[in-house]
């Protein structure tokens, strides 16, 4: 295959072209191999670049792997970072780092192989969807020689679906688990036929929380497509600014960025916003896959008892029902979501080490860590609101 294919790195998506890249697994409606993914479509990535959020100002320096045929076709790609921080990841190696540098060693710069700001599972090893393993396998090879030609410490590809881990050991990356909370459809025709699903008590307490959030007059809008006005990007900003000032001190999107994807894949995105008197108190955002709806960024500017849960977990289902997806995936950590019918399901990440030292420690804590990961998913599966006997599986 070297032979036929050539490998090269990208330091801006304004050097792939958008058709070429939205062939690939998972980064259109039309790809075959996965089901659409829109945070990696080239409207996605390219709109985080274009407006300023992950660059190489922010600690994002483009490097995208693209494995291309003798005559240009791209047949392959990774969407990777250069970065001298471990911030807006979500996957946490703080103490790797930390532990790295105390020893006298230099961690960052990094490659970080993911989507910025963005704890969601999706393709990482993006492939033409013909010999979908073989193409994988040059990818994951491919990544370990850009390390090594860099002389950099550290590889991650972050929230990579399972499918994709085989062909990352093989390179000598290291298997990391970690736990999200998703709603998993299991062929329910409504919100309601979902709650005859769970206990009698939990059944009652969402339909009271419900009904709780709604109090004091608040409505609930769904906003897509046309109804993606400036305006009301201006609104929803003002609830995103509040959450991430609080949450990260200075929040890692810029306002142009929802212009763009406004302009750019303005189908693709559902905001649930509330409104009361007349005017739009909270919302958050939701993006809309093939099969499963992503639920991203919340705010508000009025703070009403259960409106975080209704807007955030409970329209979500409800859109989710209406439209028959699959699965809400509804961010990261959270196990409050636990009561509300998310159940716990295993995400997965790969992390290649150059150090030989550093990579045998981390090498142990893993498998420590995945140990107690699947210990806890299990407890978890336990205490879930469903009746018993109805146990949620999950297909990600």
């Amino acid at each position: 295959m070297s032979d036929e294919y050539t490998i090269r790195v990208a330091q801006s998506f304004k050097d792939i072209a958008p058709e070429s890249w939205n062939r690939l697994s998972g980064a259109s409606r039309s790809a075959i191999a996965n089901p659409y993914n829109p945070f990696t479509s080239h409207a996605y990535l390219a709109s985080l670049e274009d407006s300023g959020s992950a660059t190489a100002k922010t600690g994002w320096l483009g490097q995208h792997l693209l494995l291309e045929r003798g005559d240009g076709e791209l047949m392959g790609a990774v969407a990777g970072y250069l970065k001298n921080h471990s911030r807006g990841e979500y996957v946490f190696d703080h103490g790797w780092a930390d532990a790295f540098e105390r020893a006298g060693g230099r961690y960052y710069p990094k490659l970080q192989c993911s989507v910025p700001f963005t704890p969601a599972t999706g393709p990482r090893l993006l492939t033409s969807g013909v010999d979908v393993a073989a193409f994988q396998q040059v990818l994951a090879s491919g990544l370990r020689q850009v390390i090594e030609k860099l002389g950099i410490s550290s590889a991650h590809i972050t929230f990579a679906p399972e499918d994709e881990i085989e062909a990352l050991q093989d390179e000598g990356f290291l298997h990391r688990t970690d736990q999200q909370f998703h709603f998993i459809n299991q062929g329910y025709r409504d919100h309601a036929d979902f709650l005859d699903a769970l206990s009698s008590r939990k059944r009652k307490s969402l339909k009271k929380e419900r009904r709780a959030a709604l109090e004091n007059g608040i409505e609930i809008d769904w906003l897509t497509g046309s109804d993606l006005t400036e305006d009301i990007w201006d609104q929803f900003f003002t609830f995103y600014m509040d959450t991430g000032s609080r949450k990260w001190g200075k929040p890692y999107l810029t306002r142009n960025f929802y212009s763009l994807i406004g302009e750019r894949m303005a189908d693709d995105i559902l905001l649930v916003m509330a409104k009361r008197d007349g005017r739009y108190v909270a919302g958050a955002i939701n993006f809309i896959g093939g099969d499963a709806l992503y639920g991203r960024h919340w705010g508000c500017i009025e703070d009403h008892p259960f409106l975080h849960f209704e807007v955030c977990y409970h329209q979500a289902i409800d859109f989710a029902l209406s439209k028959s997806l699959k699965r809400v995936e509804a961010g990261a950590q959270g196990e409050h979501k636990l009561a509300r019918g998310y159940t716990p399901v295993t995400t997965h990440s790969a992390h290649y080490i150059a150090h030989p030292g550093l990579r045998h420690a981390i090498a142990d804590y893993l498998e420590r860590e995945r140990s107690e990961v699947e210990q806890i998913n299990d407890y978890l599966e336990d205490h879930s609101p469903f009746r018993k006997g109805e146990r949620q599986e999950d297909d990600v």
